[in-house]
């Protein structure tokens, strides 16, 4: 090692000191345990890069903690501020998560679109619970988070999460307090429906002995090894097979596609009896399994396109469910399956979208659908051909109303919209004064249109003349056009600001939960859910900490 690496001959203090800020750095980003710098192996490397530092520099674990817990409030407050500085709505994502150590935490993310119209994302809490997740604890734990950030409760337009019982009812009733839109994730919806499909009776069989041809290979060496001649032999990828995860269906289809992919060196290898025993062929599926699962990777791939593009954080997702929704109904209804099973699982995938989303593009008089709002409002499906023409008429309407309700909460005298015609000022000239008539008010005309009113048709217009525009492609930025056309509508920008920040499913909190689980794995089980909770929030919000923003 001496002969590879160049030694410093002597460390400065402000060397020093950008060396443990940098292992600080890599702690947090990689999710490393802080008691790492106390490894031995860790404090050779050290060693060998730097002997100096190493011998007279190096701190223990007890000053890296005190390090990290002093930019976890140094980037605490960077994120406040930037939130402070938001002057359009929030979303929130929210989620309940237990570790190893059998802690229960909430996760809750913010989501909103920057004044240049790009995506942004903080993490803003992994707060230990201590007592039940009722619907009534979830909600003071919410509130308590926005409090934490000065966040006011009016400032959230909705929050994203999952189908548990004790959630649903919490955001009942912080929809009943705040007017929270509640919205259930894309993404457990997408899994309720796809379970409940593959729970058929010869489906179940046949993907259970899939599961057992994978493990096979996984725990046999000699298996694998041949496997892998095989491959060579067929020219066949040497991919390796996918052992699917309960918790998420996509993963099936993975399995299930890798599969097919890998079916005849998989057959060759198990007919192979130095590999499998005479009385041992049961791995291999049968014929009719095989065409099964020929059916179902068929019959699964729209739901994982879908998966993919609704749990995407770097462009508006819930503007597309609606049209994500009808596709998928319309692949589901299109698929044309040979065997029982395959048609057994499209019946119950085209029942479970109908019953769980049924009334995704439901329009009520008393009551915000934000995922139709947020449609409307991305140019790309502005012509609503997911609605019956009388639906979309209503939808535009209710467009209008906030529009106007909208421009009376901020103003429009600044507004150069595309329709608004030229006024003068304020002050009326001596002509003016003289001419007015006695029941004349000071903010009408002849014709009796107060300045209000014309306002309002401002309003009215500007609505008009986006819907009346073509639609943009579909593989185009929705967030790009709308920075480029904030000025032609700028109270419809105000309201697209609100919307399409809105994510369709609560991915944003389960990669929170991924982290913390990183963070909490055996060897820092001992960490207390503070350390937990500061660890999971630079992690997360670790552009601010990387780049050195702080």
């Amino acid at each position: 090692m001496d002969g590879f690496v160049t030694k410093l001959a002597t460390c400065t203090p402000q060397q020093a000191n950008v060396l443990t800020e940098s292992i600080l750095n890599m702690l947090v980003t990689d999710m490393r345990p802080l008691s790492m710098v106390e490894d031995e192996g860790f404090k050779e490397m050290i060693k060998q890069f730097n002997p100096d530092y190493h011998n007279n520099y190096l701190p223990g674990r007890s000053h890296f903690t005190a390090l990290m817990e002093k930019k976890y409030h140094a980037t605490f407050e960077k994120v406040k501020e930037t939130l402070r500085g938001v002057n359009s709505f929030l979303t929130l994502t929210a989620d309940v998560w237990t570790s190893r150590a059998t802690e229960a935490y909430l996760g809750v993310s913010c989501h909103f679109l920057s004044e240049d119209w790009k995506m942004k994302m903080f993490n803003l809490s992994t707060m230990p619970l201590e007592e039940r997740h009722t619907g009534a604890n979830i909600l003071t734990w919410m509130e308590q988070v926005l409090a934490k950030f000065d966040i006011l409760p009016t400032k959230i337009k909705a929050v994203v999460h999952d189908s548990g019982s004790n959630m649903v009812a919490a955001m009942r009733l912080l929809e009943e307090k705040h007017g929270w839109a509640s919205i259930r994730c894309a993404g457990h919806t997408l899994q309720l429906v796809v379970n409940t499909a593959l729970k058929e009776t010869t489906i179940s069989r046949a993907l259970g002995a899939a599961r057992q041809l994978v493990e096979h290979f996984k725990r046999s060496e000699l298996a694998s090894t041949k496997l892998k001649m095989k491959q060579e032999q067929m020219n066949v990828k040497q991919n390796a097979l996918i052992q699917d995860v309960s918790t998420r269906w996509n993963s099936t289809f993975h399995m299930i596609e890798r599969l097919l992919e890998q079916r005849w060196p998989l057959t060759a290898t198990l007919s192979d009896p130095e590999v499998t025993p005479r009385g041992k062929h049961y791995f291999d599926l049968k014929p009719e399994q095989w065409e099964l699962l020929e059916e179902l990777k068929q019959g699964l791939a729209p739901f994982e396109t879908a998966t993919v593009y609704l749990s995407a954080q770097q462009y508006t997702t819930i503007s597309g469910l609606p049209q994500v929704v009808k596709g998928l109904t319309r692949a589901v209804h299109q698929s044309q399956f040979e065997t029982n099973s395959g048609k057994s699982f499209i019946s119950s995938a085209e029942k479970g979208i109908t019953q769980r989303w049924g009334s995704i593009c439901t329009i009520s008089g008393d009551k915000e659908n934000p995922v139709l709002l947020a449609a409307a409002l991305d140019p790309r499906y502005r012509k609503l051909k997911f609605l019956t023409p009388e639906d979309g008429i209503r939808l535009q309407g209710s467009i209008e109303v906030l529009a106007v309700k909208e421009a009376k909460t901020t103003g429009t005298q600044d507004a150069k919209g595309p329709m608004q015609r030229a006024h003068g000022s304020g002050r009326k000239s001596a002509l003016e004064t003289l001419l007015q008539s006695d029941t004349d008010s000071l903010s009408e005309n002849e014709d009796g249109e107060s300045e209000e009113d014309r306002k309002i048709q401002v309003v009215i217009n500007e609505v008009r003349l986006y819907f009346g525009e073509a639609s943009l492609p579909k593989n185009e930025d929705p967030l790009e056009w709308w920075s480029a056309n904030e000025g032609r509508f700028p109270t419809m920008s105000k309201l697209a600001k609100s919307f399409l920040c809105i994510p369709a499913t609560s991915t944003p909190s389960e990669r929170i939960f991924s982290a913390a689980g990183n963070i909490c794995s055996q060897k820092r089980a001992s960490l207390s859910s503070g350390h937990v909770e500061m660890l999971t929030f630079l992690a997360m919000n670790k552009t601010l900490v990387q780049f050195g923003i702080i």
